[in-house]
């Protein structure tokens, strides 16, 4: 599986936000207790590849299936072959929370394979999340290894919103304690006096021909911001428009909790 070292997602390295380099396509903010949309700029309804924003309704998914015990478990062992781009954090043993935190691609494939593609489907439906196609790339069988990362699963960050907010609210059509589980292992950040959960993400489109355009890599920073008693969601999507270093995740995260307190004080 060396071949998932073409597609770069997300990990937990600090880089310099670029964003001159980066196309917004899509800012998002609603408010979580009204669902009030407060932002749409761009197009948020285009569906492109989750990458490891993924993983939020995945671990929602391997809670609820108890594949997922709780922060600490299961503690999985990385094997040789998996994806090790990631650096030494990928390269040990690995529970939940160190899953999302360095978005550690092969736990996420653990989860999928022990779920299965029906039980992904079912549930990605039941959360209305994206296109719910977990078959992969057409003729490769792949899609429990990749779906998500530049393949067949789409989803809008209009979609990103919408699932965002039952999470929070605790409406998904699973057990509570699956979500509770799930919001506690999102990553938290300051941006001034906002308390920021976020997931980040990356992929680089596929071409016909099976490469990669690294020009064009898509970044994702999606969650929701706290202070208070204000709880607001956001999605930003952005497209690169020349070959960076380091994920567009990142960066777009970088860029967005940068921009966050400016643009959070208009909505109080």
């Amino acid at each position: 599986m060396r071949w998932f070292a073409a597609i770069l997602v997300s990990f937990a390295i600090t880089i310099p936000a670029r964003a001159a380099l980066a196309e917004t396509l899509c800012t998002l903010v609603a408010d979580a207790a009204t669902g009030a949309v407060l932002l749409e700029e761009g197009d948020c309804q285009v569906r492109v590849t989750p990458a490891s924003t993924f993983k939020v309704p995945l671990a929602v998914m391997g809670y609820d299936a108890g594949f997922l015990k709780d922060a600490a478990h299961p503690v999985l062992a990385y094997q040789e072959g998996d994806p090790d781009w990631g650096g030494a954090n990928w390269r040990r043993d690995t529970n939940p929370a160190d899953w999302l935190r360095y978005s550690v691609v092969w736990y996420s494939q653990r989860i999928t394979h022990a779920l299965g593609a029906e039980a992904l489907t079912a549930f990605a439906q039941a959360f209305g999340y994206g296109n719910a196609d977990f078959s992969g790339d057409a003729g490769f069988d792949n899609g429990l290894d990749r779906a998500w990362i530049a393949s067949s699963l789409q989803v809008s960050p209009a979609e990103q919103v919408r699932f965002l907010r039952a999470l929070l609210l605790g409406a998904l059509p699973v057990r509570e304690d699956a979500m509770a589980r799930t919001r506690a292992i999102v990553e938290t950040r300051q941006a001034g006096d906002w308390l920021v959960h976020g997931k980040t993400g990356a992929a680089y489109p596929r071409r016909a021909d099976r490469s990669f355009d690294y020009a064009h890599g898509w970044g994702w920073y999606i969650g929701w911001a706290e202070e208070t008693d204000q709880t607001l969601i956001f999605v930003r999507l952005t497209q690169t428009r020349e070959r960076m270093k380091g994920s567009a995740g990142l960066h777009a995260r970088d860029a967005f909790l940068s921009e966050w307190p400016a643009l959070a004080a208009q909505f109080q």
